[in-house]
């Protein structure tokens, strides 16, 4: 039922996401050059009246010829926007280009918001109708019953493409997914249970119709709305729910639970009464999909129950339904085929592809993230939502059933290529990075924030805590309460705070800075000045006593002042080579650049181990390794005085044997275009580098900041690796959400 993790964070947060930068979560971005005159020219006049002819004459090249075939509109009129009732139109357009951006994410589907003005029935129809020339698919969006059903049925008529609503048929699917397994558990078949739905909306009637699609049989559901059980006799009901009216003497939601197996809730918080379910039938199945609160907690279900499965919209309990784990993926699979519908066949294959990845191992990774290894049972009825598998798993089955259901219009002949192009649509780092999230609201951790004077630090500080990453450790004056109180901090006094000024650990912290610094030229009053006066040395040093697992700093200094602070508390780890190291992140590609940020002329030794440690993280984020070494010299072409160090780096590493791909001296154009590193068959590498070590400092920072300002792909980092504490040094141009993914990134252990 949920897209939303339940975290938390202040309207401020919210409206500052929606609103810095460009406004907004979606733009348009061209996918083909458009630099000089005969780009133009070929884009529009006179080159597009060659394929405007080519679709005049053959409608189906549209596919071939213009985005139509990865192309959906997210369209609502706001009559229904989440759980927030009808706001209009325009109100719906945040909840719509959000949804774009999970079509995106998920699934590297295009989509466009479309928010119509109108609570006509008739009037919306006709402007979604109108619009199927533009677009491969139409999901419709917040949209209140029962109109939804006329809007969606009228629709699918009129229209030759797929027609999805997903606050039905999306929750439908999940649901049925996790209906399937729960009686699995319980030795359960679909057609002998008795199954009380709660709620009689457009959710519910959809889930209702796609189990008795699925096998439950007609007689053995009792839907109930606010008045009890609708039945055959009952006056005042629609066409849709008199669809699923029963013959019985059960009045009240209390009569129709006594022997039931299953109780399916879309309807309001604590409709379900603990007492209820104890007169359930054993091991009972209760879906309480309310949200934001369910029709009661799983715990007092249990209580009553202890053999009950439960589900809920939320991200907090297991076996969360959340249409994220079917919508992307029905539209992929979908899209991929041309499909001219979505129809039960597809829903139901969808159900089925979610239910049995529940039933695999999950993913070390997924295992990870989640704070336990998974395993099919109880509380593990529905995969979870980021498990990378979904695309593949769930996009092929729906392909396979418009296929062979008749409605593919361009059916896949070569089912293990296409499995291939479904993993190659994402980025394996997109999916690791939400993991880290998850990872870490699964293990809190304490993160020393040493700059809590800066608003922007303050402002990562809350999101940190707020959203459940673990405990902000604040380093700033006596006044930070009174500025988290300006930001909307209702409890400013339940952070924690350390002042140098009025500290009991000042007395250990120059004890231990002490005996550090002193053959090093420093005296004591030196090291009480530092600690006293320099909060990276401050900050460092809760973290080396223990009051933090994890640091993060450098939006008041630069990167290479703030760093000799932390070195003068912190060490490189033994055996390793500290240095900085940017990702560039792309929707299908992670490029992994080192070193950005430390070693200005690195040795072949130290060129060798930054190679090692970004391979390392590279596979910590999903990434097979290919390294390579760069330079202005393609393998001595043309040659210089500053190449040994990159040639000598290449034999270290031949000599120790690694299990990755490396290669060099090469410049950028052939480590990354395979056409150019065509040139050079003897080269090692098998397609194009993900990892470019540079040959020192100053190229490596100048390319990592000309990549951040005119590169079309997001920029993380600079990462620090290899200390021997987790320690983040950030950018000074930080915003809050950068500091809170490089403090996750730290108390996670990823690029230690």
């Amino acid at each position: 039922m949920s897209e939303e993790a339940n975290i938390q964070f202040s309207e401020r947060e919210a409206l500052l996401f929606h609103s810095e930068g460009r406004p907004g979560k979606i733009e348009i971005v061209a996918s083909k050059p458009l630099t000089t005159q005969r780009d133009l020219a070929l884009a529009y006049s006179p080159g597009v009246a060659v394929p405007v002819q080519a679709i005049a004459d053959d409608p189906a090249t549209a596919y071939d010829y213009t985005a139509k075939g990865n192309l959906v509109a997210v369209i609502s009129n706001g009559t229904a926007i989440l759980g927030m009732g009808n706001l209009g139109a325009l109100a719906s357009k945040p909840v719509m280009e959000g949804k774009a951006v999970l079509f995106k994410r998920f699934a590297d589907v295009d989509s466009i918001d479309l928010e119509v003005k109108t609570e006509d029935v008739d009037a919306f129809i006709n402007c979604v109708e109108l619009l199927e020339p533009s677009f491969g698919g139409i999901n419709l969006e917040d949209i209140k019953a029962p109109e939804c059903f006329i809007i969606e049925q009228t629709l699918r008529e009129r229209m030759n493409i797929p027609v999805f609503h997903d606050d039905q048929h999306g929750t439908a699917i999940i649901t049925a997914a996790g209906l399937i397994n729960a009686c699995l558990l319980t030795g359960r078949n679909l057609a002998d249970i008795k199954v009380v739905v709660n709620g009689a909306g457009a959710a519910a009637i959809a889930c209702t119709e796609l189990m008795k699609a699925m096998g439950v049989r007609h007689e053995n559901v009792l839907m109930c709305d606010r008045t009890g059980v609708i039945t055959t006799d009952r006056e005042g009901v629609n066409q849709w729910q008199s669809a699923h009216a029963a013959t019985t003497d059960r009045r009240t939601l209390t009569e129709a639970l006594v022997g039931a197996d299953v109780f399916l809730g879309l309807s309001a918080a604590g409709a379900l009464k603990p007492e209820m379910v104890k007169d359930m039938a054993p091991a009972p199945i209760i879906f309480a999909m309310a949200n934001p609160e369910p029709e009661i907690r799983p715990e007092l279900a249990k209580a009553a129950r202890p053999d009950a499965i439960i589900a809920t919209g939320r991200s907090d309990y297991p076996n969360q339904v959340n249409n994220v784990l079917g919508f992307p993926f029905i539209f992929r699979g979908a899209l991929d085929v041309r499909a001219t519908a979505v129809n039960e066949e597809m829903k139901i294959a969808a159900a089925r592809a979610i239910a049995e990845l529940a039933r695999e191992q999950v993913p070390e990774e997924v295992a990870l993230a989640y704070g336990k290894a998974h395993s099919f049972g109880p509380e593990y009825i529905i995969p979870a939502p980021f498990d990378p598998r979904l695309m593949e798993v769930v996009s092929m089955a729906v392909a396979k059933a418009a296929m062979d259901s008749g409605v593919a219009t361009k059916p896949i002949l070569d089912m293990a290529a296409y499995r291939h192009t479904l993993r190659g649509r994402l980025n394996p780092t997109t999916s690791v990075l939400t993991l880290a999230y998850e990872g870490a609201r699964a293990h809190p951790k304490r993160v020393i924030f040493a700059e809590a004077e800066e608003e922007v630090v303050l402002r990562a500080a809350i999101a940190f805590r707020d959203g459940g990453y673990g405990t902000p450790v604040l380093v700033g004056r006596d006044d930070v309460p009174e500025r988290l109180r300006a930001l909307g901090v209702s409890d400013p006094d339940s952070f924690e705070l350390h002042n140098s000024r009025n500290s009991p650990l000042v007395p250990a912290m120059v004890d231990f800075l002490y005996n550090r610094l002193q053959r090093r030229g420093y005296l004591r009053r030196d090291c009480e000045r530092m600690v006293n006066q320099d909060r990276n040395i401050f900050g460092s040093l809760l973290l080396q006593l223990g009051e933090g697992d994890a640091m993060i700093t450098g939006v008041t200094r630069t990167y290479s002042q703030t760093l000799r602070e932390v070195r003068r508390v912190i060490d490189v780890a033994d055996g390793r080579t500290a240095f900085g190291m940017h990702l560039m992140v792309g929707q299908s590609h992670t490029v992994f650049i080192a070193d950005t940020t430390v070693n200005e002329r690195p040795s072949a030794e130290e060129l060798a181990d930054i190679a090692e440690q970004t391979a390392q993280v590279a596979r910590q984020m999903g990434h097979e390794p290919r390294v390579a070494f760069l330079s202005y010299s393609n393998f001595g072409n043309p040659k210089g005085a500053f190449l040994e160090n990159i040639r000598d780096a290449v034999k270290v590493l031949d000599g120790r044997g690694v299990s990755f791909e490396y290669e060099g001296e090469m410049a950028p154009d052939v480590a990354l275009n395979p056409r150019q590193l065509a040139n050079y068959p003897f080269a090692r590498l098998s397609g194009p580098a993900n990892i470019l070590i540079m040959p020192g400092l100053q190229s490596a920072h100048i390319s990592a900041k000309l990549l951040r300002e005119l590169g079309g792909d997001s920029m993380i980092g600079p990462m620090l690796v290899g200390m021997e504490k987790p320690v983040q040094v950030a950018p000074m141009t930080s915003s809050a959400g950068d500091l809170v993914t490089l403090a996750v990134l730290a108390a996670g252990g990823i690029a230690r």
